[in-house]
């Protein structure tokens, strides 16, 4: 009778212990959940918060794809560290020789140019006293086809910009003209202050320096950049229908005869 009473008592025990573990995987998973709809509720408002992030000049495409793709991408993003700071290094270095230290560019090449000949010439000459074999010089030739490519492409770009200036010059495209006015002065200010290879040092800084940070802090900037749009198009709204609005126009279209 004893085991009889005992068994019934072992097993509302087991009873008990078991619903507290089932209770505690089910608070466990039923916690795990939430949290698994919290994380996707928080990545979805991330997303959304990006997609409503206006970018800068209309973009839609990331940075790389809007430089370009391939290897000048790279190397502008810094994906190879090696080699991206291999070009910085030698561009400082192109800048503090002719700079700096006030070295001339037809003196370098020419001294480059003497001091090669002049190994060559030695090692082609002596080859045969030291019974070993000749340099082996290649021959450089520019392909045809790269040639006229950068030709063509060239001549697109300079005929794009008399096409601009001619534009301007028609007072076709007042925003333009101003914006334009606004360079050329800009340049000439920097011109005064600085010389040619200096000014193109700084670009190419800036060139090389500004898509690699915009790429990685390009949500921040763009919402800045979103707000000092909308304060710049209300100013300029205001500018045009006080002054620009008043300034006579030149024909948009040539007349028919």
């Amino acid at each position: 009778m004893a085991e009889h009473k005992e068994e019934p008592v072992l097993e509302s025990v087991m009873d008990k212990i078991s619903e507290k573990f089932h209770g505690g995987d089910s608070s466990s998973s039923s916690d795990s959940d939430d949290e698994k709809k919290k994380g996707s509720s928080s990545a979805s408002a991330a997303e959304a918060m990006k997609a409503k992030i206006c970018r800068l000049f209309g973009r839609e495409r990331p940075v790389h794809s809007v430089l370009g793709g391939g290897k000048p991408a790279d190397l502008v993003l810094w994906r190879n560290k090696k080699i991206s700071g291999g070009v910085l290094a030698g561009a400082t270095a192109i800048w503090l020789l002719f700079e700096v230290m006030e070295y001339h560019l037809l003196t370098l090449l020419c001294h480059c140019l003497i001091l090669s000949l002049a190994i060559l010439f030695l090692w082609s000459n002596a080859s045969t006293f030291i019974n070993k074999s000749p340099p082996n010089i290649p021959e450089v030739k520019i392909p045809e086809d790269v040639a006229v490519n950068v030709a063509l492409s060239l001549r697109y770009e300079i005929n794009r910009g008399f096409a601009t200036l001619r534009e301007i010059g028609h007072g076709r495209d007042l925003k333009k003209f101003l914006i334009v006015i606004a360079g050329l002065w800009l340049l000439s200010v920097l011109g005064s202050c600085c010389s040619f290879l200096t000014l193109f040092y700084i670009v190419f800084m800036v060139l090389y320096t500004v898509p690699v940070l915009y790429e990685k802090y390009e949500d921040k900037v763009d919402a800045f950049g979103e707000k000092a749009m909308i304060e710049l198009k209300k100013y300029y709204a205001i500018f045009d229908e006080k002054c620009l609005s008043k300034i006579p126009k030149g024909p948009l279209k040539d007349k028919k005869h």
